[in-house]
């Protein structure tokens, strides 16, 4: 069985955000540095369904977790 490999595009698209290149890019630009002590969910920039989302998918080490941890990378 082949494990779903996602992207930041396909991150940012399942988020209902802009998903260009261009608009990750500036997302990461206008987000960063995201605190050393607050856990990506808890982030201020997401509502109350992106933060879920995220939470739930971290927690249960989901097939999202790879590139949900990758953003957490480039947003610190």
């Amino acid at each position: 069985m082949e494990m779903p490999s996602h992207t930041l595009s396909s991150l940012f698209a399942q988020l209902g955000l802009e998903h260009s290149d261009e608009a990750i890019e500036r997302f990461i630009v206008e987000h960063r540095p995201l605190a050393s002590d607050c856990p990506l969910h808890q982030a201020d920039f997401w509502n109350t369904s992106q933060a879920e989302f995220l939470a739930q998918e971290i927690a249960g080490d989901a097939d999202w977790a790879d590139v949900i941890d990758q953003l957490n990378s480039l947003l610190r």
